[in-house]
C-alpha cells in the first residue's frame, strides 16, 4: 500500500456535503472529516452523508473519531456502508487501537497527542499505516499547554520536535509523512514557509483547511523548472558512471542522485495535481 495523492489535501465536515464536489475541484484530495469540524449533534447526519456522498473514493481521506470512543464505533458502522477506503485515524495513540480494521482499509495515523507522538515508533510499523500526519493544537493541549506558536508565528520547540518525530518515523518504516494545517487563514507568507520546508524536509503532502490554501501548497511542493532540468540532466549524467562523479562543478553520489529522483518525483506528481482541477 502506497501513499500517493498530491500535495494539497483539502479538510471538509461531514455535515456539509454540498462543500463536496468543489473542494474535490479544488485539491489533490479532500478530507471528509467526521471529528473536530463536526459538532456532536450533527455527528449522525455527518456519517448519512458520508454514506450517501456521490464522490470518487480513491481522491477522498475520511477522518474518523478517536479509538474508544462512542463515535468511533459509529463511525466504523457507517464506513462499511460506503465504498471509502483510506481512514485518518484522530488522536492515533497505540498501534493496537487500529484492531478495528481489516485490510480493505488503508490507514494515515493522526499523531496529536502526547501518547500519540512517543508511540509514533510503533504506530508507523503498523502493516496498515501508509502515512503519518501530525498535530500541533491537540498535541498542546494535551500538554496542558495554550499555544502551539511563539509571537513571531514559528512553532514552539516542542511543536517542532513533535513534526520532526512523526517525520522521521514515518520515514524509517517507508510511509508517507503529512504536515500540519496552518490555522492562520491570513498567513499566506508563513503558509508557504512551512510549505517549502516540508517539501524540502521529506513530507509528501500538507493539509489545509481552506480552499485558498491550496494554490499556496501546489507551489510550495512543485520544483521550479530549473531544479527539474537539473535533476533530470545528473540522473541522466548518472547512467554513464561508476561510483561518485563530477557534475558541474559539484561531487555527485548516491544520496545526491537521490534528491534528484525526489525532484522528479515531486515534478510528476505537481503536473498531475494540476491537471485534477484549478489551481486556486
Amino acid at each position: 500500500m502506497t501513499f500517493d495523492l498530491g500535495p494539497a489535501l483539502l479538510f471538509c465536515p461531514a455535515d456539509r456535503p454540498e462543500r463536496f464536489a468543489t473542494a474535490l475541484e479544488r485539491a489533490d484530495a479532500v478530507i471528509l472529516d467526521l471529528e473536530d469540524a463536526v459538532l456532536p449533534d450533527a455527528k449522525a447526519t455527518a456519517r448519512r452523508n458520508l454514506i450517501d456522498a456521490d464522490v470518487d473514493p480513491a481522491r477522498v481521506i475520511v477522518r474518523v473519531n478517536a479509538p474508544g470512543t462512542d463515535a468511533f464505533a459509529s463511525d466504523l458502522e457507517a464506513l462499511a456502508q460506503t465504498d471509502f477506503s483510506t481512514i485518518m485515524v484522530a488522536k492515533s495513540e497505540t498501534p493496537e487501537s487500529f484492531s478495528a480494521f481489516d485490510d480493505r482499509y488503508s490507514l494515515i495515523a493522526l499523531c496529536e497527542t502526547a501518547r500519540g507522538v512517543h508511540a509514533a515508533a510503533s504506530i508507523a510499523a503498523h502493516p496498515l499505516i501508509v502515512a503519518m500526519m501530525w498535530g500541533a493544537e491537540d498535541l498542546v493541549a494535551s500538554l496542558g499547554g495554550t499555544s502551539s506558536r511563539n509571537s513571531d508565528g514559528g512553532y514552539r520547540d516542542i511543536a517542532r520536535y513533535a513534526r520532526s518525530r512523526v517525520l522521521l518515523e514515518a520515514g524509517a518504516h517507508g510511509k508517507a509523512a503529512i504536515d500540519a494545517v496552518h490555522i492562520n487563514l491570513d498567513d499566506a507568507a508563513g503558509l508557504e514557509r512551512e510549505a517549502i520546508d516540508a517539501a524540502a524536509s521529506g513530507f509528501r503532502a500538507t493539509a489545509c483547511i481552506h480552499p485558498q490554501q491550496v494554490a499556496v501548497i501546489r507551489d510550495a511542493y512543485r520544483p521550479d523548472d530549473a531544479s527539474v532540468a537539473w535533476a533530470h540532466a545528473v540522473l541522466s549524467a548518472a547512467a554513464h558512471e561508476r561510483g561518485v562523479f563530477r557534475f558541474d562543478g559539484r561531487m555527485i553520489d548516491e544520496p545526491v542522485l537521490r534528491h534528484a529522483r525526489s525532484v522528479v518525483s515531486r515534478a510528476t506528481v505537481s503536473r498531475g495535481a494540476v491537471s485534477r482541477g484549478p489551481r486556486s
